[in-house]
């Protein structure tokens, strides 16, 4: 089937999972509630079951998708920078180091914002460019680039990030929970707060990133030849690294540590629908929601009424995927 074709099938196929996620994370919890009291609440204005509905799944669907929608995004920029389907925020350091930043600006008790943006999430932001700038610099060697040595520098770099998050949440923390948060990713915090905070920089990177996406179609060719179709090399990598920076380290602010979502689908995508980036960042983003969505039911009940990190979950998945394609690229 040619891969326009795929396009028109997988569309209608991931909106008709959406649809399913957002109705079974509306119905399914800890309080019991059906499609009864679903249908009552929207068309017969019962207000029973509003704050269930609205204010605790609805937020937490909603965070679970643009959460994944934006570690998705993450990873297939990072691929596409890269040139490699085993790049993705967390296997590069940037989830880790984002992590650090954020949990950083808890431990000095700093909460003020700049220009309307909140400190935790710039220091997310900045120490997850410095740990992915810090990866890229070391993984050259005389100008040459090598695949193995990235992700080997971003997993050590990503565990020096990780243990210095796990020995400031423990030396200072408020409670186990908030460690386990941070560590292995969690969306039970969830709140129409944390959604307006990632919703604007999603779709702020989203539609950069399908402007530039022709330009990564270039890049993906090497670089001279890039920049001989008139591709500003330079300026569109640091476009790109902020774009997979800035998405990794607002969904960390939110969210914690959360692996391998930015791997398995950016990647499962390309193999489905090619690896045009237009159309990759756009299914990317809109698949790697939903993933995140059906994760987080699986958290939420598995063992319910405990509810288990969402990290666990996309580890679970990810890990073999991960060893998978390591074995099949030597």
């Amino acid at each position: 089937m040619k891969l326009k074709n795929r396009g028109k099938l997988f569309f209608p196929l991931l909106l008709f999972l959406l649809a399913t996620a957002l109705y079974l994370s509306l119905v399914v919890g800890a309080v019991p509630t059906g499609r009864r009291d679903l249908c009552n609440f929207l068309f017969h204005g019962d207000h029973t079951f509003q704050t269930i509905f609205i204010d605790l799944r609805l937020s937490r669907a909603l965070l679970a998708f643009l959460v994944g929608a934006s570690l998705s995004l993450s990873g297939a920029i990072l691929q596409g920078y890269f040139q490699n389907p085993m790049a993705d925020p967390f296997v590069v350091g940037v989830s880790s180091g984002a992590s650090f930043g954020a949990v950083l600006c808890l431990f000095l008790g700093i909460e003020a914002s700049v220009l309307g943006l909140p400190l935790q999430n710039l220091f997310a932001f900045g120490s997850g460019l410095g740990i992915v700038s810090i990866v890229y610099l070391l993984s050259r060697r005389k100008f040459i680039f090598k695949v193995e040595t990235l992700l080997l520098t971003g997993i050590a770099s990503g565990a020096l990030a990780s243990a210095l998050t796990s020995f400031l949440l423990f030396t200072r923390s408020d409670s186990f929970e908030q460690a386990v948060f941070w560590l292995l990713g969690s969306l039970a915090l969830a709140d129409w707060r944390q959604v307006s905070i990632i919703l604007p920089y999603f779709l702020f990177s989203l539609l950069l990133a399908q402007w530039l996406a022709k330009d990564m179609n270039l890049l993906v060719m090497g670089d001279d030849v890039a920049q001989s179709l008139g591709c500003p090399v330079r300026r569109v990598r640091q476009a790109f690294l902020c774009l997979s920076t800035l998405l990794a380290a607002v969904s960390v602010s939110v969210s914690g540590i959360i692996g391998f979502a930015g791997l398995i689908v950016p990647h499962g995508v390309r193999i489905l629908l090619g690896p045009d980036h237009k159309r990759l960042f756009f299914f990317s983003s809109l698949a790697g929601g939903i993933f995140l969505m059906f994760c987080d039911l699986l958290a939420r009940t598995v063992l319910s009424p405990a509810e288990l990190p969402i990290g666990i979950i996309t580890a679970a998945v990810g890990a073999p995927f991960f060893i998978y394609l390591l074995h099949r690229r030597r």
